[in-house]
């Protein structure tokens, strides 16, 4: 079994965030699934006090990933991205979007975000 990525925490403090058990509890799944999602690109999880911890903005309010967010974590990652850094690029403002790429996901422009992940391949 791989080791699970882990970003550096580059949130802003007041950014809310759910334990790995919280995050399985919202999905009615294992820990052990949430530990594959990360795996697997799907989910990103930074260390914050001692503990793994997922942004609360990556889960819809139906308590399923953000649609587009796992296509967009995987373009950065193909792209040579760390996890930090991705994480950086979702949680940063953008105008021309505008807002953060995070919240453009979540607003159903993941189209968008996901042609600005691939320009950033180049």
């Amino acid at each position: 079994m791989s080791a699970i990525p882990i970003a550096e925490d580059v949130l802003e403090p007041a950014v809310e965030v759910l334990t790995l058990r919280q995050v399985a509890d919202r999905f009615g799944r294992p820990v052990s699934r949430v530990q594959q999602a990360l795996r697997d690109n799907q989910l990103i999880a930074v260390r914050r006090n001692g503990e793994l911890v997922v942004p609360a903005i990556f889960l819809t309010d139906e308590n399923e990933v953000v649609k587009g967010l796992p296509g967009t974590i995987t373009v950065l990652v193909d792209s040579g991205y760390s996890p930090s850094e991705i994480l950086r690029w979702l949680f940063t403002a953008d105008e021309s979007l505008p807002g953060m790429p995070i919240e453009a996901l979540r607003g159903n422009r993941g189209r968008e975000v996901k042609r600005r992940a691939q320009a950033l391949a180049f």
